[in-house]
């Protein structure tokens, strides 16, 4: 895919691996200028295999102190910042996952602090610049699970379903100074965790995909493609929605239950 984001300067969070790490290099292959971020160094090497348009800032998007840094040097260096793309997200780690009466408090609060309160810090800290000059775009990474129920994540699914009104209110909000706000959804995607988890076990891995029509999973790119699309200048009618990237799983979500 390829559009014109030449004289664009977009923030990445969540950009040292997986689907940010596809989005940041996406974003730089159709000309935009690019700011990562991420709370591991790893987000470096995405800014150096980008090259000289692409800056790196070590931060937690859970740390409103963190993102304003990093919005005042991004804006400092590049003069505003034109697209925003929240990706940056955590799962609920797999020895905490327990039903909603036994669930542990501490890791509520940590995968609704990266997902749903991160974004909203990023958000909160880039608009007023984009409403300033009547223009921008923001896509946020939600999730299948953020539309349908899932056993034993209870926090990732209410914050995943938060990410999607989120951007619709957020749509409403600031359509009229020029801004758009759209979600991505993916499925099941192919990332170093998720290989790690689902898809190195051939048993589980089948049964993951025997509900998927498409009958693989989404590779990072799939939904970089995506991202690509939204922030497009020829997607300028394209507000408040969620596009659902999964392989048709969603559409078949009624067999598997």
């Amino acid at each position: 895919m390829q559009v014109d984001l030449a004289g664009k300067v977009a923030w990445v969070t969540g950009s040292g691996s997986g689907i940010g790490k596809a989005i940041a290099l996406a974003l730089a292959r159709n000309g935009a200028t690019v700011v990562g971020s991420d709370i591991n160094q790893t987000g470096q090497a995405t800014a150096d295999q980008i090259g000289r348009t692409a800056t790196f800032f070590l931060g937690d998007v859970s740390r409103p102190e963190d993102v304003e840094r990093i919005v005042a040097a991004s804006e400092t260096a590049f003069g505003r910042i034109d697209i925003l793309v929240n990706n940056a997200g955590i799962g609920v780690a797999a020895n905490h996952r327990r039903p909603v009466q036994e669930f542990d408090a501490d890791e509520w609060r940590r995968v609704v602090d990266v997902d749903l309160n991160g974004l909203f810090y990023c958000t909160r800290a880039v608009s007023p610049g984009m409403v300033k000059r009547r223009a921008g775009v923001i896509v946020n990474i939600a999730s299948v699970m953020g539309m349908m129920p899932i056993r034993m994540q209870i926090p990732y699914a209410a914050a995943k379903a938060g990410v999607v009104n989120f951007s619709r209110s957020a749509a409403l909000e600031l359509a009229p100074h020029g801004i758009r706000v759209n979600a991505i959804a993916p499925g099941s995607t192919l990332t170093a965790g998720t290989r790690a988890i689902f898809y190195s076990n051939k048993p589980v891995a089948e049964s993951l995909l025997s509900h998927t029509p498409l009958g693989r999973p989404a590779e990072v790119e799939d939904i970089a493609h995506a991202a690509v699309f939204l922030v497009a200048p020829e997607s300028s009618y394209i507000t408040g929605t969620v596009l659902t990237v999964d392989g048709g799983w969603t559409a078949g979500f009624a067999q598997t239950w």
